[in-house]
């Protein structure tokens, strides 16, 4: 009994200096973001997604957000949207992305893009405005949007996410389902959802070409992909043996940094890679 009234009044997270040092990380970085939205230091870094195959032109653009620390340090996304993906910050890095990938949109008549957002942010009012907005400055920028929700944000709320899907696919709208296989997918929810494409997660592509495990599991997933007729995406192509492997296997398209690196410089204005283009 002693025992636990010792521990009873120590706060979340302070309970171990692990979990103390987690916890001030997370504050530090959630801070940060926070500092980044209040002073509209937030851009989006673009990726090419390039059909397998015939790489010098890319079927789309990801537009990946990222955030200014600071010390004016370029903050990926990977290093911080976990800890405000439950947050209000989480909603307005949301807001911001889409904001401005539509705003890139309207400037490139021809350009195709995919804008992340958390399923958290379905009917969020201020997400929805920005969306409502654009649409009416520009009809076509409905039939130019890809909305990437990952696997783990679309099963949080699935009937939710294939109501707001089925709405806004009406208006042109495309929709690709992110990291898939690394979630805990319900195929029954796979069969409901109408994802125009699905992009295979990372983990399953890299080092493929001599990963028998990896070739199988791709494989499979592959396979739900065509039986659902989706567009397949592999992410994370690092390796020319990689990529060999997956145009080899009928993978539609690839993306990584074996072709490009996120660039917040618009990548389809250089001489090197085509516009992508609807």
């Amino acid at each position: 009994m002693g025992h636990k009234r010792k521990w009873a009044n120590i706060p979340a997270g302070h309970d171990s200096p692990l979990a103390y040092a987690v916890t001030a990380r997370d504050r530090s970085t959630l801070e940060m973001v926070q500092q980044a939205v209040q002073h509209n230091q937030v851009m989006l870094a673009y990726q090419a997604v390039v059909p397998a195959g015939r790489q010098s032109r890319a079927t789309f653009y990801e537009g990946l957000i990222r955030v200014l620390d600071d010390t004016g340090r370029v903050i990926p996304a990977k290093e911080f949207i976990d800890v405000i993906e439950t947050t209000e910050t989480g909603r307005a890095i949301d807001c911001l992305a889409l904001d401005k990938g539509l705003k890139t949109l309207a400037d490139y008549p021809d350009l195709r893009l995919a804008v992340n957002m958390s399923a958290r942010s379905i009917g969020y009012k201020r997400w929805n405005r920005i969306l409502s907005k654009w649409l009416k400055s520009d009809p076509t920028i409905g039939e130019r949007l890809i909305l990437e929700i990952t696997e783990s944000s679309a099963m949080l709320i699935p009937e939710l996410v294939v109501g707001f899907m089925s709405e806004l696919q009406q208006k042109g709208i495309s929709f690709a389902l992110d990291d898939f296989g690394a979630g805990f997918t319900s195929f029954r929810y796979l069969r409901d959802f109408y994802f125009d494409i699905l992009k295979i997660d990372g983990q399953f592509i890299r080092g493929i070409a001599t990963d028998p495990d990896n070739q199988i599991l791709t494989a499979a997933l592959q396979s739900i992909a065509l039986q659902f007729d989706m567009l397949t995406v592999a992410e994370s192509v690092e390796r020319r043996e990689d990529a060999a492997y997956l145009t080899a296997a009928g993978i539609d398209c690839l993306q990584g940094y074996f072709f490009s690196a996120p660039s917040v410089h618009p990548p389809w204005l250089d001489a090197g890679l085509t516009q992508a283009s609807a």
